[in-house]
């Protein structure tokens, strides 16, 4: 087996379509199909169900597209690693972050990285927390800050910040701070929320702050991009519940209003992968 079967078993298990996958990867069609021969011949097993109209993976194939992925982006990273040696650097750093994590954690971090470690460079992405997990359990990620109350096993887990909530509303909204008892006060509103698809936990945690209110919002708008809720806020559109620490950093016509009265608080938390063996986050780990 040889890393060529790889890219071409890689190429026909996401085409599902043996003269797309062959023309995308420059070759004949029936000279890929040789080469898939070819390594289902080396691993014993058949890695595809096909017919006149449709492939498909077998059982064994979907497993292997898995482990592939894997390998390839493992190899992608240690080419780039390689480079970045080469140069005189030590390495470079691929951290994901949510958005709330860019306005104090995150600069905070890069400073001191490089005070500590300036040969180490880094590459940065606004991801959701899923696809963090997700692309720092295939190779393709070695740090991320998340909302999560737990990870899968193969990840570590550390809480680097903790926050009190605060609601969003427009400039000219009749509640002001120093009238601002209770959340129980914004029953009757429209509510802009982070989608559950940027943390299924911290939208959760909203609508029980709500609940513990006596009230169940009303979700009128969803969105994964802070400035986008406060654009919606700054409309008229409803009003919001973030982290505290989210207000820094924009000039928009709103208020913000750390919530009284309420226990609950959000955890903002680094991952890794334990056995990451990119020596850039070795040390970075010890600056967390």
């Amino acid at each position: 087996m040889e890393l060529r079967h790889l890219h071409y078993f890689q190429a026909v298990a996401e085409e599902l379509n043996y003269r797309k996958a062959a023309e995308r990867l420059f070759i004949s069609q029936p000279g890929l199909s040789r080469q898939i021969k070819q390594l289902e011949m080396e691993l014993g097993v058949q890695l595809f169900e096909r017919d006149k109209k449709h492939v498909s993976c077998t059982a064994a194939g979907e497993y292997l597209k898995e482990e592939v992925e894997f390998v390839l982006n493992h190899l992608e990273n240690v080419r780039l690693q390689i480079r970045e040696i080469a140069s005189g650097k030590v390495g470079e750093l691929r951290i994901g972050f949510l958005g709330s994590a860019s306005n104090q954690l995150l600069p905070d971090l890069l400073n001191r990285l490089n005070s500590n470690f300036p040969l180490i460079s880094t590459s940065l992405e606004e991801l959701s927390n899923q696809i963090q997990v997700e692309m720092l359990q295939k190779d393709k990620l070695d740090l991320g800050f998340v909302r999560l109350a737990s990870v899968p096993e193969d990840l570590s887990i550390k809480p680097v910040f903790r926050d009190t909530f605060s609601i969003v509303v427009p400039q000219n909204h009749p509640i002001h701070k120093s009238d601002f008892k209770s959340i129980a006060q914004f029953a009757q509103e429209s509510f802009i929320l982070f989608s559950s698809d940027y943390s299924n936990y911290y939208y959760e945690q909203i609508i029980g702050i709500c609940r513990a209110a006596g009230f169940n919002p009303h979700v009128k708008h969803k969105s994964v991009h802070a400035l986008t809720i406060f654009r919606l806020v700054e409309n008229g559109l409803g009003v919001a519940i973030i982290p505290t620490s989210l207000k820094e950093g924009y000039d928009l016509n709103v208020r913000f209003m750390e919530i009284p009265g309420i226990s609950q608080f959000t955890e903002l938390s680094v991952i890794w992968k334990a056995e990451n063996r990119n020596p850039a986050l070795k040390k970075v780990l010890s600056l967390l």
